[in-house]
This record gives C-alpha cells, sequence and structure tokens, in this order.
C-alpha cells in the first residue's frame, strides 16, 4: 500500500482486498472482554478534525486504541485555528510532536493532499469537503462482502445527492476496482458536471433500477452544503427518490439497504426501511471500526496482527 489514504483510488484491487482481508481478521477481537491488541504500541495517531463528526471521530479513536495506539484528538474549535493559525503550521507542529499518523477531517477539498506534503507521518483522508472519505468506501465494501460475499459482478445503486457527497465518489471508484456495476441515481441537479468521467451508469428513474439491485445505498441530503434550490419541495424529493416500504419490496429478497448516516429519517429513507431486517446501517457503524483497524495497522507498519494476542487495558 501507498504511505498515505487520501483518494479510493489510490488503492489497486489488491490493496483493497488486503485492506478487507486485514479488517475480517481484526473484527475477531470485537466479541471479546478485552478488545485490545499491541500491534500498534509507541505510535501516536492525531485525529484532526476540522468539520464536527461525532461518529468518524469516534469510530478513528476506537480502531487506533484497540491497536494500543496513543491517539490525540485535535479539535478547530478551541485551538489555535480559531486565533487564525494555518493548516501549514498546525502540520508542523504534529510535526514536532511526532505524530506516526494524522487522521484529517476538513471542509476544503484537497486539504489531506497538501497535508500529506508537510508531514512524515501517514496521512488518512477522514473526509474532504465535498471530495471523497476512502475508508466509509472500505467499511462499506467490508458490510457488502460480509452479506453479500464476492462483490465481482454485483450490481450497486446510490441513491441522492451525489453532488455534495464525498462518500459517493469514493464508492464509486472502490466499488469498480472490486469489480461491481454501479449506477448512481439522482435527480439532475444533484449531479456533478463531470459524473461522465465516473466509473459508473447514471439514471434518473429510481424505480427502473431497484429491481436490479444486489445494494440500494442511500445518500442524506445535505442541506447545509446547499445555496440554492436544488429541487422543488423535499416532500417531492422525498416521493421521487426516497426509499419507502413499497420501494424496498421491489428488491430482490437477498437485497441490502445501507446509509452512510446521519440519517434524514421520512426524506430519503424510511423509518420502517431503516429499521428493518435488510438494512445494514447499524453494522457499518460497527465495521467501520475493523475496517479503520485495518487501515491505521497497514498504514503504520504495525507488528503482525497476531489475534490471539491481546494486552489488558
Amino acid at each position: 500500500m501507498n504511505r498515505h489514504l487520501i483518494s479510493a483510488a489510490d488503492l489497486s484491487r489488491d490493496d483493497a482486498l488486503l485492506v478487507l482481508d486485514t479488517a475480517e481478521e481484526l473484527a475477531q477481537i470485537a466479541g471479546r472482554s478485552i478488545k485490545k491488541l499491541p500491534t500498534l504500541r509507541g505510535r501516536t495517531v492525531v485525529n484532526l478534525f476540522f468539520e464536527d463528526s461525532t461518529r468518524t471521530r469516534i469510530s478513528f479513536e476506537a480502531a487506533a486504541k484497540r491497536l494500543s495506539a496513543d491517539v490525540i484528538n485535535f479539535s478547530a474549535k478551541g485551538s489555535s485555528v480559531s486565533k487564525g493559525e494555518s493548516l501549514k503550521d498546525t502540520a508542523l507542529t504534529l510535526e514536532a510532536m511526532g505524530a506516526d499518523g494524522v487522521v484529517i477531517r476538513h471542509g476544503a477539498s484537497g486539504a489531506p493532499h497538501r497535508l500529506a506534503g508537510w508531514v512524515r507521518g501517514s496521512v488518512v483522508n477522514a473526509g474532504d469537503g465535498t471530495h471523497e472519505h476512502p475508508t466509509q468506501a472500505l467499511l462499506d465494501a467490508f458490510t457488502m462482502r460480509k452479506r453479500l460475499g464476492d462483490l465481482e459482478g454485483r450490481r450497486v445503486t446510490i441513491v441522492g445527492d451525489v453532488l455534495h457527497s464525498r462518500v459517493a465518489r469514493s464508492n464509486v471508484l472502490l466499488l469498480d476496482t472490486l469489480g461491481a456495476d454501479v449506477t448512481v441515481v439522482a435527480p439532475p441537479t444533484l449531479l456533478p458536471v463531470a459524473i461522465d468521467t465516473w466509473p459508473c451508469s447514471v439514471s434518473y428513474d429510481l424505480d427502473g433500477v431497484i429491481p436490479k439491485s444486489d445494494v440500494i445505498m442511500m445518500l442524506r441530503v445535505q442541506q447545509e452544503r446547499m445555496n440554492a434550490a436544488y429541487f422543488p419541495t423535499v416532500r417531492e424529493y422525498s416521493r421521487r427518490y426516497g426509499l419507502d416500504g413499497d420501494r424496498m419490496a421491489q428488491l430482490p429478497e437477498h437485497a441490502i439497504v445501507m446509509h452512510p448516516g446521519p440519517m434524514n429519517r421520512g426524506v430519503e429513507i424510511a423509518a420502517e426501511v431503516a429499521d428493518s431486517v435488510r438494512s445494514t446501517i447499524v453494522e457499518q457503524v460497527a465495521n467501520g471500526v475493523s475496517a479503520r483497524m485495518a487501515v491505521l495497522y497497514l498504514l503504520l507498519g504495525g507488528s503482525e496482527p497476531a489475534i490471539g494476542q491481546e494486552v489488558s487495558k
């Protein structure tokens, strides 16, 4: 693997399968009374979050601690960033502290790429602007593989606010690498201009795609990123692109429903769908820790992940 994980495109097929296989092995410790391994003992991981996040930050923190790494949580609020410190100055501070790995979430697309040029440690992109979120794609692929087996030839449909979604871009790239057939479904106003360069098909008709889908992934409508009217009303959006019980009934019997969270219940996904047996939303959160453990282990070059080994808290 490369020294950094900035984009899902950084992963070759062998790299992606290595992460997924390693995550499968590391997931075995989740059911143990002591959920720690000594693989990254002595390494320091900094969670550098310039955007609010609960699910992703806690997931990375849990992943690092389960591998026995020292974790430093850095929030832009209340830090020197709020006093005007630049990203580069923050990076130089982390470098002086001897950070082995930096997990960064930033509102500006490209920030992780810039950071990677300023620090010697490994940089993991935990979401940058509307660009990418590669570890979310890895945990999604891990979840799909656990439910459906090999992803080669599987039909994955990604629905909703593709324009503002870093999750969509990373999933399209990774799933294409793993051999899946991806279709994105959205109103034309919520598709990026360069969607024709993505390795996926495009449809505006959700009802026409649902019966052929092995996986349907609903995206949150990111109203906080919208500065214009991208659809007439929320009710109209939900009617045309929301997943309710009637639409779920049209899915093949084995198909699963996914959502990267947080959800807008009643907008892109109905409560009855989110809480159904087809839904993998809770599994995705649990699998996120295993996938991020695998990424940190492989990037930071820990000792062999001997699952038989445990360390006390």
